[in-house]
């Protein structure tokens, strides 16, 4: 605003106009708050959102009973659901605690092999030139569409000849890496990540790994945060294979809500209150990750 007279004693009066006329423009978008449709529109959202998992809480708080004579037994979920997951964490039909060990290593040890072999391989391919560079992305993206049930029998008879049958290392070796993972930071790191700090680390005198180390890895924390985090839930949730190899004595989380449904008869109050507790520990982490994470994507869209 100070450069304002400054225009008007050397351009007019009509130039000051504009430049006060742009300034308060520009000022005014940079300051304007979300209205009132904003707010509407997230708040229904919002509701959206959260009724499935609030649906669930009230059906694991109604008995079978009331289940079966009304669709919406009750409005407000009361304490009996507390009761529901005791006998849910002591059931003798399987481990629970077992389960929820495995679910946790399991979901713990992909997010993070995920995210490093994904970031090296995605620094190769968006930084480092060789030949065949670009038609061996193209072949590693081309693997998302192979549906994971054809892979099944063969990766079964790997697993039954090393061994791993009913072990964790069985359902963790296939997910060591994704190809989405591969994907999504070559994509990111061919943006965010400039030729010029790769070049400075090389004169320094930096190895291959150093680079990748100290330069790549940092550059790529806010896309490497979404990517565990999206590893994590989708390996947290993940039913088809832990359910063909491992065994209901150690199973994981998605495995034992299947156990769950009986042959004959289903104690759908008992069903939701094992889909609510597999649910919370992800909430839990959305909790505590959350601002961090939002914080860390904010910030790399703002450096690229």
């Amino acid at each position: 605003m100070s450069s304002i007279p400054v225009i008007a004693n050397t351009a007019g009066p009509g130039a000051a106009r504009a430049a006060r006329r742009r300034a308060s423009q520009s000022f005014g978008s940079t300051q304007r708050r979300p209205r009132w449709v904003t707010y509407t529109i997230l708040g229904i959202v919002l509701l959206i959102s959260v009724f499935p998992l609030y649906f669930t809480l009230m059906l694991g708080s109604s008995t079978q009973t009331e289940i079966s004579q009304s669709i919406v037994p009750q409005w407000f979920p009361d304490l009996s659901i507390f009761d529901r997951f005791g006998d849910i964490i002591t059931s003798g039909a399987f481990n629970f605690p077992k389960a929820l060990l495995n679910s946790i290593i399991i979901s713990t040890v992909a997010a993070a092999s995920t995210v490093l072999f994904s970031t090296m391989a995605g620094y190769a391919f968006a930084k480092l030139r060789f030949r065949g560079r670009r038609a061996l992305l193209v072949f590693v993206i081309a693997t998302t569409a192979v549906p994971t049930q054809l892979g099944v029998i063969p990766l079964y008879i790997v697993m039954a000849k090393v061994g791993w049958i009913d072990t964790i290392q069985a359902v963790l070796l296939p997910v060591l890496v994704s190809a989405f993972g591969v994907f999504w930071m070559t994509q990111y790191l061919e943006n965010a990540l400039p030729y010029e700090l790769i070049e400075a680390a090389r004169v320094d005198g930096a190895s291959m790994f150093r680079t990748f180390w100290s330069i790549a890895l940092p550059a790529a924390r806010p896309a490497a945060a979404m990517l565990a985090l999206f590893t994590f839930v989708q390996q947290w949730t993940n039913f088809f294979w832990p359910s063909i190899v491992l065994s209901q004595d150690n199973a994981t989380l998605p495995v034992i809500v299947k156990l769950l449904q009986g042959n004959y008869h289903t104690d759908y109050s008992l069903v939701m209150a094992g889909v609510f507790l597999t649910t919370v520990p992800l909430l839990i982490v959305f909790a505590f990750t959350g601002r961090q994470l939002v914080a860390g994507i904010m910030q790399g869209a703002v450096k690229g």
